[in-house]
């Protein structure tokens, strides 16, 4: 018989990878929005982007829906470790954190202007995205994991699987647009209050339910290696067919629907494969969660060092999140000032850099190996304090 605590050991060894790889990968996006040349926000809405770029784009929306997943997954697999009411307070204090990291730290990060910022009026940049993301589902997940793993899984499937109903009667996005806060339930969203101006860039509901699908597709994860890996690639195998099926048939699950192009074949895949993220539509989350299901079955059978490297900072994604966004504004403001900008300039968020700063694309991703690189003897001495300690705060880094 196997040994416990080595399943569970091994066990999360393949999550640790699958994070660790999609952390890694979403540096890309941030490196891309700080320092590429003429770039836009997100360069998959405009209809001339080059196949490279697209796609430069496209492998970092795996992120966010692993990463929630995941967080929900492993939030699942703590109901054997701890009562219901240990882990509800774990997850209320959690979210809190999250909250106030998001809020303070990453968008302070992100401006290096902690008292504002001019193209919005001196306003308090606030950038809701990911991490705000977490921190909400972890709320609504502490509320409902009392009701046991099997019905968030069911409950959190209904939410997956009926939100885009709510497409063609929910406002329409719109980045800096001042609306009633509830509307970051479904759609993109302007608020500001006080001194803080917030932009809710993920749009929560949807989220919350893949969070809680996470929740309840814990018990995969318990099961013995061989059984759990058909599993995993059976469901990834059936999620990545439906995407393909949903999409062709073009009858319900994204509200931007594809045709052939002039273009040719590529111009046509790139059509096909544009769903929307913000919200994650049904098709988005089968497009991205049906292959990594599939790695994640495989990833047991990767050895090697880039393996390592890629688990240890899936055990410590939070070390390297955060530093990433001082990193790469750091290289930012060093790259605009060796191209003869006055660095102050870059004391605002990348959306307001001034024109004809920054570098290509290869440029890009000389600089995401540079800030990966810089950071894995950081996160490598973290995941080891992690590993020799049992501290409450470690929890939270």
């Amino acid at each position: 018989m196997r040994d416990p605590a080595n399943q569970r050991g091994y066990r999360l060894n393949a999550i640790d990878m699958v994070r660790g790889l999609v952390i890694v990968i979403m540096a890309i996006d941030h490196v891309r929005d700080f320092v590429m040349v003429g770039t836009d926000q997100d360069p998959t809405t405009n209809p001339n982007v080059t196949a490279v770029l697209f796609f430069t784009r496209w492998i970092t929306h795996f992120c966010a829906p692993v990463f929630v997943l995941l967080a929900g997954t492993s939030a699942g697999l703590m109901t054997t470790r701890r009562s219901p009411h240990a882990l509800a307070r774990f997850l209320v204090s959690r979210a809190a954190w999250l909250f106030f990291v998001e809020i303070f730290v990453i968008s302070t990060l992100a401006t290096f202007s902690p008292r504002g910022i001019p193209e919005l009026g001196g306003r308090i940049f606030v950038l809701m995205q990911v991490i705000w993301a977490i921190a909400a589902s972890m709320l609504v997940l502490a509320a409902l994991q009392y009701v046991g793993r099997r019905a968030c899984l069911v409950v959190g499937l209904a939410i997956l699987l009926s939100h885009n109903l709510l497409d063609p009667i929910w406002p329409a996005n719109a980045f800096f647009a001042e609306r009633p806060l509830w509307v970051a339930l479904h759609a993109q969203t302007a608020f500001h209050g006080g001194p803080f101006q917030f932009i809710f860039v993920y749009p929560v509901l949807a989220w919350i339910g893949v969070m809680l699908v996470g929740f309840g597709a814990a018990e995969m994860f318990e099961l013995p290696q061989a059984r759990r890996n058909a599993a995993l690639l059976r469901v990834g195998a059936a999620l990545t067919a439906a995407f393909v099926v949903l999409r062709v048939v073009g009858v319900y699950g994204d509200p931007n629907p594809w045709q052939l192009q002039p273009g040719g074949a590529m111009a046509t895949v790139i059509d096909f494969l544009n769903t929307t993220k913000y919200p994650p539509s049904l098709l988005f989350l089968l497009m991205t969660l049906g292959p990594a299901a599939v790695l994640c079955a495989l990833a047991d059978r990767w050895t090697g060092a880039i393996k390592n490297v890629l688990v240890t900072f899936g055990r410590v994604p939070f070390a390297f999140y955060v530093p990433h966004f001082l990193l790469i504004h750091v290289i930012a403001i060093l790259l605009a000032m060796a191209q003869g900008f006055d660095g102050r300039q870059f004391f605002t968020f990348p959306l307001f850099f001034p024109k004809g700063y920054g570098v290509g694309l290869p440029g890009v991703y000389a600089l995401w190996a540079v800030v990966v690189i810089t950071l894995y003897p950081f996160c490598r001495w973290v995941a080891a304090v992690k590993a020799r300690r049992r501290d409450w705060w470690l929890s939270y880094v």
